[in-house]
């Protein structure tokens, strides 16, 4: 079975003919049900696309051409994925143009998506751009945490095998050697402290409790950070 985002491109790609559907008819094209239609129909309108139908039993359905550029058909995981990859690429080198392609995508996405574009970029560091295994969902929540300032809290298995609950401000995930790293402030610990994404589970975010002051992160550089024993100095480092 198709996604909702592959069907909703077969939908459009149905609707650019120079024709008018039935909702019968683009049920039976698209194998689901007349509902499902008028769903899908739904979201594309909510996107921005002018589907106009006509009414009554045997009404029918066209996409208005229109000069604006509607939202791209993304979801919110899909969204940090892309700009994850695009952030590896710029790390690649100094001749890729990704900030420019990533300025434009973020400009045919819809506000609730523009945000999350907006908070993946602002959260995520590549150090070294060998691509390595990721958790979209949970890239995704991080970039929020960051971004509203919020709290995580999440079980964590460290390398010894030691399971505890934690609970951080996160300050930014990073890249580093194929690995996803969480740099956060461990609030009940007090202290910076770095855990491997991978090792994260049942994640959610928290209001952050008041009053409770949060210290500036200990280096200018994210990168120095890790690279002189993780900021062994400043604090430790599971």
């Amino acid at each position: 079975m198709e996604s909702p985002s592959s069907r909703a491109l077969h939908l459009l790609s149905l609707l650019q003919t120079d024709r008018a559907w039935t909702a019968s008819e683009l049920a039976q094209r698209l194998d689901i049900a007349d509902r499902t239609v008028r769903r899908d129909i739904a979201r594309l309108r909510s996107l921005g696309y002018d589907v106009q139908s006509t009414p009554g039993p045997g009404g029918a359905y066209r996409l208005v051409p229109s000069i604006k550029i509607p939202p791209l058909l993304l979801d919110a995981d899909e969204v940090c994925s892309l700009v994850t990859g695009l952030l590896v690429l710029e790390a690649g080198g100094p001749d890729t143009e990704t900030s420019a392609v990533r300025a434009k995508l973020e400009q045919l996405l819809p506000p609730t998506l523009r945000r999350r574009a907006t908070a993946t970029a602002l959260a995520t560091q590549i150090i070294t751009p060998a691509a390595g295994p990721a958790d979209w969902q949970l890239l995704g929540m991080l970039a929020e945490t960051v971004a509203q300032g919020q709290h995580l809290r999440f079980t964590y298995t460290d390398q010894q095998g030691q399971v505890t609950e934690r609970q951080v401000r996160p300050h930014r995930h990073v890249l580093r050697n194929g690995t996803w790293y969480l740099i956060a402030y461990d609030t009940q610990r007090h202290g910076w402290r770095l855990f491997r994404v991978d090792r994260i589970q049942n994640a959610a975010p928290q209001s952050a409790a008041y009053g409770l002051d949060v210290p500036d992160f200990p280096d200018q550089s994210i990168e120095d950070w890790l690279t002189t024993d993780f900021g062994r100095q400043q604090g430790r480092v599971n």
